[in-house]
């Protein structure tokens, strides 16, 4: 057990935490695809959060035409105010192409889909679908710091499943590449990013006034552009991180489509952005060298830590993927970036419309047997 705080504001669980929070004010957000609907850990987190009673539960869900019915019947299920937002009709994508907003797909596009419908809530929560250790009290802990001046809550938690550490792209990439930014230049925001003991974590709370205000990154690169955009907005005297216990959840290969090779240049074009956005111009020249001096550390230290614990531990191959990693770090590409929903050249009431109409088609329900209502 310990108690260290850090830059941003941290709160411990010191045995059974279980806060008291304004859940009932509360939109939560789940990011969902089509092949989630039928595992158990999906199961486990909509039957958890029909105990926390939330102001609403928003589904910005990703599926195919063909997928799209049996996610919402099996979803109508669960006893909650819950209501499904479409990510992929046809209605939906030519209203954000008539807006210049239909750009690539993943998961942050969706998680911004669902933003513009949730933030008039007076706070928001996001979370992932696929944790198999959900808690109920994970909604309330995010929103107690919210509920005691904080603008912004990230969840941490540790990776430990199996006998074996997890988490490799925070430990491995994330972590290390910042230590490599640090070792140039000090700098606020750096301290700031590196604060955080799970930056990767798919758990966040906003108040609703600063879910309007965050541009959102596309892809994988959300979870770490969502943190520069904390920082810019209400910067770490506005931000808290709650501790919430060892988490499991799917885990990624290292190499193919949506694999942690790709994922980490996403994550790192992220993280150099926000280190730019806020004033701390990175040297480029040196930066994969001084990120694999750091990786290489690091992975000294985990092994060194997992023999500690009598865990197993893969020296070879984490130092195989800091090499798979160090070929991703390099200065960002064009910013593809959506805008913050007070300033976008579209409605969260006209994406609800086109998001009802196309569900209505591929269901067959009638628009009032939906949920999901325009605003």
């Amino acid at each position: 057990m310990e108690y260290v705080q850090e830059p941003v504001t941290t709160l411990h669980d010191f045995g059974d935490a279980r806060p008291n929070a304004p859940t009932d004010s509360a939109t939560v957000v789940v990011p969902m695809t089509e092949r989630e609907h039928t595992g158990l850990a999906t199961e486990r987190v909509f039957s958890a959060l029909e105990a926390v009673s939330p102001e609403r539960v928003v589904v910005s869900l990703r599926a195919s035409e063909e997928h799209v019915g049996s996610v919402v019947q099996w979803l109508s299920g669960f006893d909650l105010p819950l209501s499904v937002l479409w990510c992929d009709g046809p209605r939906l994508s030519e209203r954000l192409s008539e807006a210049g907003l239909d750009g690539p797909r993943g998961k942050g596009r969706d998680v911004w889909l669902a933003l513009g419908l949730a933030s008039d809530s007076e706070y928001v929560v996001v979370h992932d679908a696929d944790t198999k250790s959900y808690d109920e009290r994970h909604v309330a802990k995010l929103l107690f710091p919210l509920a005691h001046g904080a603008a912004f809550s990230k969840g941490y938690y540790a990776r430990v499943e199996n006998d074996r550490l997890y988490g490799r792209l925070f430990r491995l990439f994330y972590r290390p590449m910042i230590e490599a930014l640090a070792a140039d230049r000090d700098d606020s925001i750096l301290r700031y990013l590196g604060s955080f003991r799970y930056a990767l974590a798919g758990e966040f709370a906003t108040t609703g006034w600063l879910a309007r205000r965050l541009r959102i990154q596309r892809g994988w690169g959300l979870e770490v552009g969502t943190l520069g955009e904390a920082f810019r907005l209400v910067g770490a005297a506005g931000s808290a991180q709650v501790d919430l216990g060892i988490h499991e959840h799917d885990h990624r290969s290292v190499s193919g489509p949506s694999g942690l090779s790709d994922m980490s240049e996403q994550v790192g074009e992220a993280l150099l952005r926000a280190v730019e956005d806020n004033g701390c111009e990175p040297v480029y020249d040196t930066l994969d060298a001084r990120y694999r001096e750091a990786a290489e550390r690091l992975a000294d230290a985990y092994a060194l830590d997992a023999g500690f614990n009598d865990l197993e531990y893969d020296h070879e191959a984490e130092l195989t993927q800091i090499d798979a990693y160090a070929d991703t770090v390099g200065r960002p590409g064009a910013d593809t970036r959506l805008p913050a929903w007070k300033d976008a050249d579209i409605s969260p009431g006209s994406v609800t419309a086109a998001a009802l109409d196309d569900l209505a088609d591929e269901t067959g329900m009638e628009p009032d047997e939906l949920t999901l209502r325009p605003t």
